[in-house]
C-alpha cells in the first residue's frame, strides 16, 4: 500500500514538474535575419505539443513591413510540436516580417509560453535585376506649387489592403500624412495623393507602420518633432486614416520602433528623445489605444537613431540606439517585461543620424548596423556577434550630410545591398559583396535634397525598386529596377519571354515593351529586348 502510494505521488510531482515548466521554441523557419522565399510559410518548433486552442491569430501573428499584417492559415505536424502559418498571398519583395508569439500559448500538457512571448524578423528574397533604375515619374507633395509641405520620409504600405505597395508622406511643415494609392496595374505608376491629407503635429517625421488594433489594416506612429508628442493613426482600409491619437513624450522626438516589449502579443512604440537625451515607452492596451509615455535612459547623450532587433539571439527584440552627442551606439536588450538593459556601447565614429539595425550584412545570420552619420559625412556598418556586441565600425566617406540609411537586396543576388541619402548631396547605392563589404555602385542626383529612401517593389515585378523622397522641392522619385527579359515573370528566361514580349509590342502595351530610354513603344524596343533576350539579365 505504501509502495503504491509513493508511485502515485511521484506521478503526481512529475506532472506538476512538466506542467511548470516553459513552452519553449526551439527552431523557426525561415531563419531569422536572412532572407527568405515570398512565398515562405512561417514554421515555429516546439519543444513539446502545443494546445492547439491556444494558437489563434492574437496569439500567433506576423506583420510585413510593407504588405500588412499576415492572414492565413495554421496547420499542426511532428505531434503538434510544429506550428505552421501559411499565408493567404506572397510577401512583397525585399520587405522585412516580423513573426510575433504572445505569452498566451500554451502546451497540451498546459505548460505556458514564457511571459515574454517570443519575436524574430527576416527579410524577403528579390529578384534578379540589373539595378538600371529608371525614373517613370515625379510624385508632389504639394497642394499648390508655391506651397511647400517638406516631405521628410514616410512608408510604402499596403494601407488600402489591394496587394500594391502604396505611398504615405509624412510632411514637416504641412504636419499632415499624405496618401498615394497605387494605380495597381503593373505600371508602378500611383493616382495623386489623397484629399484632405491626415492631420498628424507640428514638424512630423519618423514613422514606422503596424497593425496597432490587430483589425488586419494597416496604422502608422510617427514622431513629431516640434511638439514633443508621438502620433497614432489607425487606418480605415481605404488610404484615409482615423483621427490621430496624441501622446506626449520627451523633447525632440527623432527615432521611433514598434515591437511587443512585454510578450502580449501586441505592438507597442518605442522612440528617442534627443533634447532630453532619454527613450519614451508607450504601451499598446491591444485595441491600439497607447498608455501615457515610461521614460528610461538610452545609454548615450542626446539619443537620436533608433532601431528594434533580435541583437542577441533570445528571441526578444532589442532596442538599437545612436546618440548623437556621445557619437556612439547603444545596444538595449529587452527583458520581455516592458523593460530593458543597457548590455554595450560601441564607437559610431559620427554624429549619428539615422541607424538601422538592418538584417545579416555578412553572411554569418546574427543582425549588423549600419548608421548615416550627418555631420561627419560618413556612413558607417557594425557587424553584429549575436551575443548583443558589435565590431569596430567599418566608415565608408564621400557623403555630405547623410541622414537615412537603408537595406535591400537591390540586384537579386541574396544579400543585403545600401543605400545612403545625404541631404546636401544625392543617393548613393552600394552594392554587397556578400561578406559586408561595400563598394559604390551608382549615385542617383537629388533636385536638391535627398532626405530618404524606400526600397519597396512598385509595380508587382518581385523586384526591389526605390520611392526617393526629395524634402525641399517636395518630390518622391519613382525608380523602377529594370530586367527586360522575364517578360511572363516566371523567373525563368526562354522562348516564352520572348513571345510574351512579342504580343505586348503587338498590343502597344507601352509599360510592358519600354525597353530602352524613350517613352514608347517602338521598333527599337523590339530590338532592345531582342539584344537583352540574348545577352541575359541581369
Amino acid at each position: 500500500m505504501r509502495h503504491l502510494l509513493n508511485v502515485q505521488i511521484a506521478i503526481l510531482l512529475a506532472a506538476a514538474t512538466a506542467g511548470a515548466a516553459q513552452l519553449t521554441v526551439v527552431g523557426v523557419e525561415p531563419t531569422p535575419n536572412v532572407l527568405g522565399p515570398r512565398n515562405a510559410p512561417i514554421v515555429v518548433h516546439f519543444d513539446r505539443p502545443v494546445d492547439r486552442a491556444s494558437v489563434t491569430d492574437l496569439s500567433f501573428w506576423a506583420f510585413a513591413h510593407w504588405s500588412g499584417a499576415v492572414s492565413g492559415t495554421f496547420s499542426f505536424s511532428n505531434g503538434d510540436r510544429t506550428v505552421t502559418l501559411t499565408p493567404d498571398r506572397d510577401f512583397f519583395a525585399a520587405e522585412q516580417v516580423m513573426v510575433i508569439l504572445s505569452h498566451d500559448l500554451v502546451a497540451a500538457d498546459t505548460s505556458p509560453m514564457r511571459s515574454g512571448g517570443y519575436s524574430y524578423r527576416f527579410m524577403t528574397r528579390s529578384k534578379s535585376a540589373r539595378m538600371d533604375f529608371r525614373r517613370i515619374d515625379s510624385l508632389s507633395t504639394r497642394t499648390t506649387p508655391a506651397q511647400g509641405s517638406r516631405a521628410y520620409g514616410g512608408v510604402a504600405a499596403d494601407v488600402n489592403h489591394d496587394g500594391w505597395a502604396d505611398l504615405t508622406i509624412v510632411n514637416e511643415d504641412t504636419a499632415d500624412l499624405r496618401v498615394f494609392l497605387n494605380k495597381a496595374d503593373g505600371t508602378g505608376l500611383f493616382h495623386d495623393f489623397l484629399t484632405p491629407p491626415s492631420p498628424v503635429q507640428d514638424r512630423a517625421s519618423p514613422s514606422e507602420p503596424a497593425d496597432f488594433d490587430r483589425d488586419g489594416i494597416t496604422d502608422i506612429c510617427v514622431a513629431n518633432l516640434n511638439t514633443n508628442t508621438v502620433s497614432v493613426l489607425r487606418g480605415r482600409g481605404d488610404g484615409t486614416f482615423d483621427p490621430q491619437q496624441i501622446i506626449p513624450v520627451g523633447l525632440l522626438p527623432r527615432g521611433i520602433v514598434v515591437l511587443d516589449v512585454d510578450g502580449d502579443g501586441d505592438l507597442d512604440i518605442v522612440n528617442t528623445n534627443a533634447n532630453s537625451s532619454n527613450m519614451s515607452l508607450l504601451i499598446n492596451d491591444g485595441a491600439g489605444v497607447f498608455s501615457p509615455a515610461i521614460f528610461f535612459e538610452g545609454g548615450g547623450a542626446a539619443e537620436w537613431g533608433l532601431a528594434a532587433a533580435d541583437m542577441n539571439s533570445d528571441g526578444i527584440l532589442d532596442l538599437v540606439v545612436g546618440a548623437r552627442s556621445s557619437r556612439d551606439v547603444h545596444i538595449l536588450t529587452g527583458n520581455g517585461d516592458g523593460t530593458f538593459t543597457h548590455a554595450s556601447q560601441f564607437n559610431a565614429v559620427g554624429s549619428i543620424w539615422v541607424l538601422n539595425a538592418c538584417g545579416d550584412l555578412n553572411g554569418d545570420g546574427t543582425v549588423d548596423v549600419a548608421t548615416a552619420n550627418s555631420s561627419n559625412n560618413t556612413g558607417t556598418i557594425l557587424f553584429g556577434d549575436g551575443a548583443g556586441t558589435l565590431t569596430s565600425a567599418t566608415t565608408y566617406t564621400g557623403m555630405s550630410f547623410p541622414i537615412s540609411t537603408d537595406v535591400g537586396d537591390l540586384d537579386g543576388d541574396g544579400d543585403l545591398d545600401w543605400i545612403v541619402s545625404s541631404f546636401s548631396g544625392d543617393w548613393r547605392i552600394y552594392t554587397n559583396d556578400g561578406s559586408g563589404v561595400f563598394t559604390l555602385d551608382q549615385i542617383i542626383a537629388a533636385p536638391s535634397s535627398a532626405s530618404c529612401a524606400i526600397i519597396v517593389d512598385l509595380d508587382n515585378d518581385h523586384r526591389a525598386d526605390l520611392a526617393l523622397i526629395d524634402e525641399l522641392r517636395d518630390v518622391v522619385l519613382l525608380e523602377l529596377n529594370w530586367c527586360y527579359p522575364d517578360c511572363d515573370d516566371d523567373d525563368v528566361l526562354d522562348i516564352f519571354d520572348f513571345l510574351c514580349f512579342q504580343n505586348s509590342f503587338v498590343l502597344g502595351e507601352s509599360y510592358a515593351c519600354d525597353c530602352d530610354p524613350a517613352p514608347a513603344c517602338d521598333i527599337f524596343d523590339f530590338l532592345c529586348f531582342q539584344n537583352a533576350f540574348v545577352g541575359g539579365c541581369p
